[in-house]
């Protein structure tokens, strides 16, 4: 009797475990909707790598930090000095990410991921543009063409590709209506999205008012 009600206890405290780390994930991810600043990244990047501490098999927490570190450096774009850090710590969180969906087969999640690896690379290039660009635009695109291949109705790839397409010169393929068609598209899938549960990937609506809201 005294070996079952051990055994119950400690069923008991992995259910509770694992209720608090899927609770943790899930209030971390809906902060994502209201993060504005760079302090609200970098504290919600804090928490998606104690996620991933307790969650080593999950890529989705390494996924969002690395999300987090990418967007500081959309934020801090005019600043190249105070990037690098978040460049790469985000390229080490995608990468990690990534080796978690090496056998994955689910398109989606790889098209995901390939949008953030995107948006991480294309944070090199604003370290240093006349260094880096030659480097990590290239390779900034081919993450995001790749995501699209996947999944050619994702929004934050729409989005993604939309911000490229507005902030290139238009000498070497830039094209702001086209930037605005593809945000057009964004928002309208992001309205139809609706993720199987709430740690899923969902971003995207921010962004691309914001971006929107260069035309106005």
């Amino acid at each position: 009797m005294k070996k079952l009600m051990l055994l119950i206890t400690a069923f008991a405290f992995l259910l509770f475990s694992a209720h608090a780390q899927d609770a943790q994930l899930t209030s971390a991810v809906a902060g994502l909707e209201s993060a504005k600043t760079v302090k609200d990244y970098q504290s919600l990047a804090a928490k998606f790598i104690q996620a991933a501490n307790a969650q080593k098999n999950n890529w989705l927490p390494y996924y969002y930090a690395a999300l987090c570190n990418a967007r500081v450096g959309f934020l801090l774009q005019d600043d190249g000095e105070r990037i690098e850090p978040f460049s790469n710590d985000g390229e080490t969180y995608a990468k990690q990410a990534q080796d978690l969906l090496k056998s994955s087969s689910n398109k989606k999640d790889q098209a995901e991921l390939y949008t953030v690896l995107s948006m991480v690379y294309r944070t090199k290039v604003f370290i240093n543009p006349m260094t880096y660009g030659r480097q990590y635009g290239p390779a900034s695109q081919q993450y995001l063409d790749k995501a699209l291949q996947l999944d050619p109705g994702n929004p934050r790839a729409l989005y993604l590709q939309a911000w490229v397409k507005y902030y290139t010169p238009k000498m070497w393929g830039g094209d702001k209506a086209q930037a605005k068609t593809l945000l057009a598209e964004a928002m309208k899938k992001l309205a139809e999205q609706h993720p199987a549960d709430n740690i899923q990937p969902r971003w995207g609506k921010t962004e691309s008012e914001e971006l929107l809201a260069k035309w106005k």
